[in-house]
């Protein structure tokens, strides 16, 4: 399966990056996969996702229209710029429009309010709705007779801004994925029945335990079950990530949505619906990803602590006054002030900014985010989990070495005859045998009476001679020994070549490891990061592999159960854990890792589930993710630093403090300084950009 998506997505990368999430690409290649074009499935969330940045913009540029008459208006703007706009009613009308904006502009903020509130995790809405809401109050009660001034430019400007902010990082990160849905997909929805001996077409809701089901060549498993009659080998490495098909015969259990290989089956079945295999792996996957969204990034706990500061000093200060004896009026003015100014109008702009520019730089260097927390989050990853097959390594058998072992063939000359006769096979094997012949620009002959010998290879006439190429358990059926060289590295499989029934040459093939994953190793290690793999795949490729690139450790032979199970007990020890796959069988470990990265050329799946996607397939980019993740919140807190300082200084004068010498903060001062800290923090997010993209690859 990864061969062929893995073409199929670099392109559908490269036509949907601009589109600000990876929502559909399913191409051709795919769907005839997949047995039928699922065409109809259109993304709820990624479609969500762009409704709700549309409907941002649009409520930023409407509520931008109305602040202006508000601001002209206002007594406070007249006073700043020294002109009169007076008639009667004025205030009446900047009311109205306060109204509109509240409600209109303010939406998205309520109801954020009125959500954090009811799941108890009160953060940056909180914060918005706790302000515009005692601004549009308190204004709203002086505008009909209470004294006092009121906050209306304020709760104008506040919301443009929040607005704004959201939308920018909307904009930049992209939507929450369907990667259940995608699941979901990958089970056949039709099956053949035995019935009375003749097949027929049923949809799967309509199979019983015990049933009997026929699965032709190249077909999807439709159900767990077990094969009651003919063998096959059986393509699993979307359950298992074992890259070799493996050989079944009646008996043997099989899983339901992996690939039928070359032999017609029947099946007898055992799981169907919830009980599945397929079922539980997506059951592990919302599991683990309802666990992780309660995880909150950074803007939200710093808006937290915000909104509770506000609360009490809010209240404090109003108690205060009204115990120093001064009137209620007096003492709500002071109040409401601070709520108001409590609410830091840089910090709609803080983080959006860094974000914005944070994924965009690394969107360019093929890092597509999907995930703010957890891309906040990679600077602290402490332990880096790969898996094999596809990710360390190319996911598809490739040759390895070759050889003639017969005085009369050159090398070459084995490639070309073992090559003439793989073109007429269908099995994986020979896709990596004709690969090495046409990078060695060799055209495969034509070829005479051309056969297959169930499981154990193919025969044929090239010329004048007889030729097989099988496998080494041809050779030990029928005494042939085969030649030293060609056993010993456990992580190979290895064809011979037999010209009339002596060996004359073989070809060893196995799953080749990434040129670039050498570095990256080396790399995540020298940042101190300990690097793990987890593969389906057996011990012995497993160790050659692991041995190879000098990892810190590995775990072979798991299930996609048991790689979720040790992604928690490595977290259970403290470590900090990254995940990297490409495969289904990753999916409920990429959702349970504190960050999930995946790699751009593997199944779709792994990509809606991952928190990171690796554009490149390049497990290289994974070390400037880690640099990227610490600037990014570097900035962030400087950000912070500067949003709320100004706020540091104004809360208290707000409230009075320095009131007996005859300071309060006049609100124009305050808007001068609420400007400039916006404009500072905006400033400084654009320095990101420089130190990010001044960053050379390799480290």
């Amino acid at each position: 399966m990864q061969t062929q998506s893995a073409q199929s997505h670099q392109h559908a990368h490269s036509t949907h990056q601009h589109e600000g999430h990876l929502g559909h690409h399913h191409s051709a290649s795919q769907s005839d996969e997949h047995g039928h074009g699922h065409n109809h499935h259109h993304h709820d969330h990624t479609a969500h996702h762009k409704m709700m940045i549309v409907d941002f913009r649009k409520r930023f540029w409407i509520s931008l229209i109305i602040t202006l008459p508000i601001l002209v208006l206002s007594p406070l703007v007249q006073s700043v710029l020294g002109y009169k706009v007076d008639f009667i009613g004025a205030n009446y009308v900047l009311f109205g429009l306060s109204v509109v904006i509240y409600f209109y502009g303010g939406w998205p903020f309520l109801t954020g309010l009125f959500n954090e509130v009811k799941s108890k995790q009160p953060g940056m809405m909180t914060l918005i709705g706790v302000a515009i809401s005692v601004a549009f109050g308190y204004s709203s009660a002086t505008t009909f007779g209470l004294q006092g001034k009121t906050f209306f430019w304020e709760l104008a400007t506040l919301i443009d801004i929040m607005l704004l902010g959201h939308w920018i990082e909307m904009k930049s990160v992209l939507g929450a994925s369907s990667s259940l849905q995608k699941l979901v997909e990958m089970m056949p929805t039709e099956a053949y029945r035995l019935e009375n001996g003749k097949p027929v077409q049923v949809s799967i809701d309509q199979l019983n335990a015990n049933d009997l089901v026929l699965v032709r060549p190249g077909e999807k498993i439709p159900v767990d079950g077990s094969i009651t009659e003919g063998e096959t080998s059986i393509n699993e490495s979307m359950v298992t990530g074992e890259s070799k098909p493996v050989k079944k015969s009646t008996g043997e259990k099989v899983i339901g949505g992996t690939i039928n290989g070359n032999g017609s089956i029947t099946v007898l079945v055992q799981q169907i619906g919830e009980e599945a295999y397929l079922h539980k792996v997506i059951d592990m996957v919302r599991q683990a990803q309802s666990e992780k969204s309660k995880t909150q990034h950074l803007a939200n706990r710093i808006a937290f602590w915000l909104t509770l500061i506000a609360l009490t000093v809010g209240f404090g200060t109003l108690a205060s006054w009204l115990a120093l004896g001064k009137p209620f009026v007096f003492a709500l003015e002071r109040m409401a002030s601070v709520m108001v100014i409590t609410c830091p109008h840089a910090l709609g702009l803080a983080v959006p900014l860094v974000v914005a520019i944070s994924t965009a730089v690394s969107a360019q260097r093929g890092l597509l985010i999907r995930n703010r927390t957890a891309f906040e989050n990679s600077r602290k990853i402490s332990l880096m989990v790969f898996d094999k097959t596809g990710t360390l390594t190319q996911g598809d058998f490739g040759v390895t070495r070759y050889a003639s072992v017969d005085e009369q063939f050159n090398d070459r000359q084995i490639l070309e005859m073992a090559a003439s006769l793989e073109s007429h096979s269908e099995h994986p094997l020979a896709l990596g045998v004709l690969q090495k012949a046409k990078d060695e620009n060799i055209e495969p002959e034509p070829v005479q009476d051309f056969q297959a010998l169930t499981g154990k290879g193919i025969s044929a006439n090239l010329g004048s001679l007889r030729i097989k190429v099988v496998s080494p358990g041809y050779l030990n059926e029928n005494d042939i020994k085969p030649p030293e060289e060609s056993t010993g590295n456990s992580a190979e499989t290895v064809i011979y070549l037999l010209v009339d029934e002596q060996v004359a040459g073989y070809i060893a093939m196995a799953d080749r490891i990434r040129p670039e994953s050498y570095e990256a190793v080396k790399n995540l290690q020298e940042q101190g990061l300990k690097v793990y793999m987890l593969t389906g795949d057996n011990d012995a490729v497993a160790r050659s592999v692991s041995e190879e690139l000098e990892l810190d450790g590995y775990y072979a032979g798991l299930l996609p159960d048991q790689k979720l199970q040790k992604i928690k007990e490595l977290q259970n020890q403290g470590e900090f854990v990254a995940m990297t796959g490409d495969g289904i069988n990753d999916a409920p470990a990429l959702a349970t890792a504190d960050v999930g990265i995946a790699i751009g050329s593997g199944t779709d799946v792994a990509a809606e589930t991952a928190d990171i996607i690796l554009v490149n397939s390049n497990p290289k980019d994974i070390a400037y993710l880690v640099f990227s993740g610490n600037e990014t919140y570097r900035k962030m807190i400087q950000n912070f630093v500067w949003a709320t300082g100004y706020n540091v200084i104004a809360i208290p004068l707000a409230a009075g403090i320095l009131y007996s010498s005859g300071i309060v903060i006049n609100p124009a001062l305050g808007a001068v300084l609420m400007s400039l800290s916006t404009i500072i923090v905006a400033i400084n997010a654009q320095l990101l950009k420089l130190k990010l993209q001044n960053q050379p690859t390799s480290f």
